[in-house]
């Protein structure tokens, strides 16, 4: 596998300046040897002068601020210079510029099946950087291609792993759990891209829902959860609170209740304070008994 190795290049501003004096100087001395009556000679200069100059251009290049420059001679590869400026180097080298630049993307939203078989549809954000820039350019055809489809892959990957909702306390599911989803999907991308010289910084989950065929079904899948979650805590708020009654009456002597009207008062608590309406009290004025 092809790795970066740095290449140093002569600074490009002396030689731009060398170019433009020979230039201006194969000019010059043609024109005075044509005021002094050459003929052949000044053509001569001014040619060679020319394909100097040129042969010294085609040897410049400019590296900007966060980018690099790959050198490679006939098909070989030289190395990579990483200093910003205008550099000066073999003409015969090829240079390909690659950005170093932070990146990122969107993936589409992408159908697929969770642990449990349902269809969901997730995409993602994947944050990335070129690291080693001859891997980049050696080792992939198009690696700004190849991260892309090779993110989506193991976001893919990744969602057929986990459900969508915990099944289970503390099973970790894609909703319910962002920051260990979003680490495991940046191991799963990040191995995939090694091979290209690129650093995944960061992914997340940018969009996360079910499929719209079973999307109504499992909204309604919820709320039934919800629903008997919250009876449960209203029945275990309502036990609590009568037997706190019970025993404060029992306590205080208020009144000596048998077993059957201790059931019968029990039961009445338990309707008023579990039922989702208000209920409609009945005034007993007579004796209890």
């Amino acid at each position: 596998m092809m790795q970066e190795k740095r290449k140093k290049s002569l600074p490009g501003i002396p030689v731009l300046f060398l170019t433009l004096a020979i230039a201006f100087g194969g000019a010059l001395t043609a024109i005075t040897m044509f005021a002094n009556g050459g003929e052949g000679l000044p053509v001569i200069i001014i040619i060679l002068s020319v394909m100097t100059a040129l042969f010294l251009l085609i040897g410049l290049y400019k590296v900007e601020p966060n980018q690099s420059a790959v050198l490679s001679l006939f098909g070989k590869y030289m190395g990579t210079n990483r200093s910003q400026g205008l550099h000066f180097n073999n003409p015969f080298y090829s240079k390909k510029k690659i950005s170093l630049r932070v990146r990122n993307f969107e993936s589409g939203r992408l159908k697929v099946n969770d642990s449990g078989g349902s269809p969901i549809e997730i995409a993602a954000i994947v944050v990335w950087e070129v690291t080693d820039s001859a891997e980049a350019v050696f080792n992939v055809d198009d690696y700004e291609s190849f991260v892309q489809i090779q993110s989506e892959a193991a976001i893919r990957t990744m969602a057929s792993s986990y459900p969508y909702d915990p099944h289970e306390e503390g099973e970790t599911a894609l909703r319910s759990h962002p920051q260990v989803i979003s680490e495991r999907m940046k191991s799963e991308i990040q191995d995939r891209l090694t091979k290209a010289g690129i650093t995944v910084i960061e992914s997340r989950i940018s969009h996360l829902a079910y499929s719209p065929e079973i999307a109504q079904a499992m909204l309604q899948r919820q709320q039934a959860g919800a629903i008997i979650a919250a009876r449960q805590r209203i029945v275990e708020g309502a036990v609590g609170m009568v037997e706190a009654a019970l025993n404060s009456l029992k306590d205080k002597g208020v009144v000596e209740l048998d077993d059957e009207r201790r059931a019968a008062m029990v039961s009445n608590l338990l309707v008023v304070l579990c039922s989702d309406r208000a209920t409609q009290p009945v005034v007993n004025t007579g004796s209890i008994y």
